[in-house]
């Protein structure tokens, strides 16, 4: 195992002093300001192969013991171009990084074929310390590793997984407040329909089980976007639906939420669902607009959905997605958007340019919410926006002089925001903390 004594920062002086003094910001939905932002950023000691790039994942874990760790799970290069080797890069509460390879059955590093928007791996941390970690997946079976406790290897463990064999896709994980993890993915590889599982790892008996099939509709597919567990132990799931088989491009972003205290399902406002959920029966963030389409081609150029992710407010839904509407001159914008009475309502956030498919939102004490967003062009790419009380959006640098191309952001303990930054054009990962 490699442990680096020395951090690296790549923060430009003015953004370390922005940690004690504000940046005025322009309009989010006009442009945004490229001065230095209050975040700390730091590159990580390990290469970083191409494909690490997804919207999907949950790449990031964080653990509080004698101080803040953090997991990274990300793609090495594989010892060929086309592949790469999934890893776990964990930084200590003093600085230290260390590697944490995942390996197959043999005890060799685990390798796999790229491919980009599907192998991407995510991670969690259970209540007793194993490390779970879910890779490499496009309609494959099982690729899932974990420690036996704190500290050990990342070893192959998908024999433990329920519906062995089948074709398995977009695993996002998280942790729930007892310790136990929830998982959703994209099951099965037919043509004719993909439905989306939710599954529950038992802490105390370390077992998975199935919860339940929450979404799955004839000629649909399911794609997972989020979830998170509120202090009561219930679960926020957010998904998009598609055309089946599958497309890049979707529509009725939806919300769901499990209670295991009950066994239910219900929408934002507490009504039952009877799972699984249809797109006429979901709770649906995003309604169809004018000019949208069920289309399986790549090439279409019609309003959709790409990318949602999600935060709470206590135990209110807050959602951060993209669409691409039939105003908005081809370009993705981003949206805000909570629940109010029966319905959803949302906000422009962005409307300035054409954006990436990766999206982050955390809660904030004093900001309420922070939607993170990249632009597809500029030097700096990665921007935080925030709404002030007249209701007007601002954003700033989240990586100042750092070209990041994707992100992901998950909240500490301490009430930090952990940035996730892919370069990928330069084969860097980058770790940042606002």
């Amino acid at each position: 195992m490699r442990r680096p004594t020395a951090r690296t920062y790549t923060a430009s002086a003015a953004a370390l002093a922005a940690l004690l003094s504000p940046v005025t910001a322009a309009r989010a939905d006009t442009g945004q300001s490229t001065a230095a932002a209050a975040t700390v950023l730091e590159k990580v000691p390990y290469a970083m192969d191409s494909s690490n790039q997804a919207a999907w994942w949950t790449p990031v874990a964080t653990y509080k013991g004698r101080g803040q760790y953090t997991y990274f799970a990300f793609n090495e290069p594989g010892s060929t171009a086309a592949t790469h080797r999934p890893a776990i890069a964990r930084r200590d509460p003093d600085g230290v990084w260390s590697l944490l390879p995942l390996r197959d059955r043999s005890g060799a590093r685990a390798e796999f074929p790229d491919d980009n928007g599907h192998n991407q791996p995510s991670v969690a941390r259970d209540g007793s310390g194993r490390l779970h970690v879910f890779a490499s997946m496009h309609a494959d079976a099982w690729r899932y590793f974990r420690t036996e406790a704190p500290g050990g290897d990342v070893t192959d463990h998908a024999a433990e997984l329920p519906d062995q064999g089948q074709g398995i896709t977009y695993p996002i994980v998280a942790t729930a407040p007892n310790g136990d993890l929830y998982l959703a993915a994209r099951v099965g590889a037919g043509a004719d329909q993909r439905p989306g599982k939710l599954y529950r790892w038992d802490n105390s008996a370390a077992r998975w089980s199935v919860v339940a099939t929450f979404a799955g509709a004839p000629n649909r597919s399911v794609y997972p976007d989020d979830l998170t567990v509120d202090g009561e132990g219930r679960l926020h799931l957010l998904y998009e639906w598609a055309k089946a088989p599958a497309t890049g491009f979707r529509h009725k972003l939806s919300y769901l939420r499990y209670d295991p205290a009950t066994g239910g399902f219900a929408d934002s406002t507490g009504a039952a669902l009877t799972v699984p959920v249809t797109p006429d029966t979901s709770d649906v963030i995003q309604q169809l607009t004018a000019g949208e389409e069920w289309s399986i081609d790549n090439a279409y150029t019609g309003p959709a959905v790409q990318s949602a992710k999600l935060t709470l407010d206590g135990s209110v839904p807050k959602v951060a997605y993209r669409y691409r509407s039939a105003d908005s001159g081809g370009n993705f914008r981003v949206y805000y958007s909570y629940p109010s009475g029966s319905d959803w309502v949302s906000k422009t956030v962005y409307a300035g340019g054409q954006t990436s498919a990766a999206l982050g939102i955390t809660w904030d004490g004093t900001d309420t919410k922070r939607i993170y967003y990249v632009t597809a062009s500029g030097t700096d790419r990665v921007f935080a926006a925030t709404q002030s009380a007249d209701g007007a959006w601002s954003a700033q640098s989240a990586a100042p002089g750092v070209s990041a191309d994707r992100l992901a952001v998950r909240r500490d303990s301490d009430g930090h925001d952990v940035l996730y930054l892919p370069d990928t054009t330069h084969n860097s990962l980058y770790y940042g903390l606002r």
